[in-house]
């Protein structure tokens, strides 16, 4: 009965990763994978709707799908302290009846006046600081927003994170790469 032995070549013999064949390569390679994650990286239809609307622009020339995704991806901040919302449902109907509406700031949204009672209650309202609160233990400032690593890495965009992670895995061969030639070089000696 015969048994395979299978035995590697030696150092000498074997191709390195680096050397004077790789190394021309690798600036080129890496652009090249750059430049394919750069399309993914642009913004979307609706993300364009939400941003003209917060700079005042106009909203018109976009498709009902593209105003419906637009409220769908609205942020809650965006919502809350702006009328973008209101906006882009006003020129969603201008854009199905065929009018001529659907512009931010004059053009096709005029504010409503304030009502007695609207005005009554604005003015209740304390117009002081709001004071820290106790919840479960932790005493909460308002208006303060801690953030950590992992909250900041959450909200970059997926193809960022996808860079970043090529980068670091192309680091950390290139790394080794370079440990296991010192290695085997002090090995030779």
């Amino acid at each position: 009965m015969r048994f395979a032995v299978f035995q590697s070549r030696p150092v000498e013999h074997r191709p390195a990763l680096t050397g004077r064949f790789v190394r021309p390569w690798t600036l080129p390679v890496v652009l090249l994978l750059l430049l394919s994650l750069v399309p993914a990286a642009r913004a979307d239809v609706g993300a364009t709707i939400i941003e003209r609307c917060t700079h005042g622009q106009s909203l018109s020339g976009f498709s009902q799908q593209d105003y419906r995704r637009a409220l769908q991806e609205l942020p809650a901040e965006v919502e809350e302290y702006s009328d973008c919302a209101n906006l882009i449902r006003r020129a969603q109907l201008a854009a199905a009846g065929g009018g001529s509406g659907g512009g931010a700031g004059g053009e096709g949204a005029a504010p409503l006046a304030l009502t007695p009672a609207e005005r009554a209650a604005l003015a209740r309202v304390p117009h002081t600081a709001a004071v820290p609160q106790r919840v479960g233990g932790d005493i909460v400032q308002p208006g303060v927003v801690h953030a950590d690593v992992s909250s900041a890495l959450s909200t970059l965009p997926t193809p960022l994170l996808a860079m970043l992670a090529f980068l670091l895995a192309w680091v950390l061969a290139i790394a080794a790469n370079s440990i296991r030639n010192r290695v085997r070089s002090r090995r030779a000696r």
